[in-house]
């Protein structure tokens, strides 16, 4: 029995690759996100370079704090973290890939009004592939998300569609080159709705985002998790550091020392490209862009 999904919203996702559920997340909740997030924007205002915590846009100066990305705000936030393991997220979760869930990563991504960067076209699993594909990301939008505002975009269906080419003059490049994977930009939706809501895509769904040039912000935080017996393969990006680590990214259900292993097609995302970091920094290897560069 499914916990909140219906049979129709679960079809819908095995065929596109993707769903959104409209105000999922109680707004009390997101106002103590955004809450955080003017505390994080404070800590950033006496930084000059990108850390471990908080990579900066390249337009930023203290005087001027811009952040790009919130990197693993869950380790960072109480709110956050609670929020990633209550059933806001993980009921759907459960109800598209069962009981036992992991976590992949997390992400705060800023996407602020009037320059927040883009991010190029790309399938996650082209980052961390698994022994099977039961992998996916949630998506909590912060702020109302429209279509003036940079949302996140998927090109549906291309979940079952293999393995694009990320590379760009023989290094891993994070991105692909829409034309040549024969994409076309007319048919990429847009993943919209009103603070509160949470979309969720497949890890092997072609998506992006363009550079927000109006003047609301649209910020969203990225919980990136897969099945519990998923396990990263080797010449991948996915988090390795020891089955005690691993185990300690539990969300629930049970851990398991025997990975599923499904025929999944992949490409090893190696050699690195020259600028290592966020995605932002791996995509400026990419020769032909699809978004326009913030200023």
């Amino acid at each position: 029995m499914s916990e909140v999904l219906s049979a129709e919203q679960v079809a819908f996702y095995r065929d596109q690759g993707y769903l959104v559920l409209e105000n999922r997340v109680p707004m009390e909740i997101i106002a103590q996100i955004r809450d955080e997030i003017a505390r994080f924007r404070d800590v950033a205002a006496g930084m000059t370079a990108s850390d471990d915590r908080i990579d900066l846009e390249d337009s930023h100066s203290p005087a001027d704090p811009r952040i790009r990305r919130v990197k693993l705000p869950h380790t960072q936030s109480q709110v956050i973290d609670d929020l990633m393991r209550s059933d806001h997220i993980l009921a759907p979760v459960r109800d598209l890939i069962g009981p036992d869930l992991r976590l992949q990563t997390t992400k705060l991504n800023m996407k602020s009004a009037g320059y927040g960067a883009a991010v190029e076209w790309h399938q996650d699993w082209a980052f961390y592939p698994y022994t099977n594909d039961d992998v996916l990301a949630v998506g909590l939008i912060v702020d109302d998300m429209t279509e003036a505002n940079g949302p996140l975009m998927v090109f549906p269906g291309t979940h079952r569609a293999g393995v694009f080419d990320h590379h760009h003059d023989g290094v891993f490049a994070g991105a692909i080159d829409l034309q040549a994977a024969g994409l076309d930009m007319a048919d990429a939706v847009p993943l919209m709705g009103p603070a509160g809501s949470i979309s969720i895509h497949h890890a092997r769904i072609v998506h992006g985002s363009a550079l927000n040039r109006s003047t609301r912000d649209r910020r969203i935080i990225f919980y990136e998790m897969m099945a519990a017996d998923a396990f990263p393969v080797v010449g991948g990006k996915g988090r390795w550091e020891g089955i005690e680590e691993f185990d300690s990214r539990l969300l629930c259900g049970a851990p398991t020392l025997e990975p599923r292993v499904v025929a999944c097609p992949m490409r090893v995302a190696l050699p690195d490209a020259p600028t290592q970091g966020s995605i932002y920094e791996v995509q400026k290897a990419m020769g032909k862009r699809s978004f326009e560069v913030a200023e």
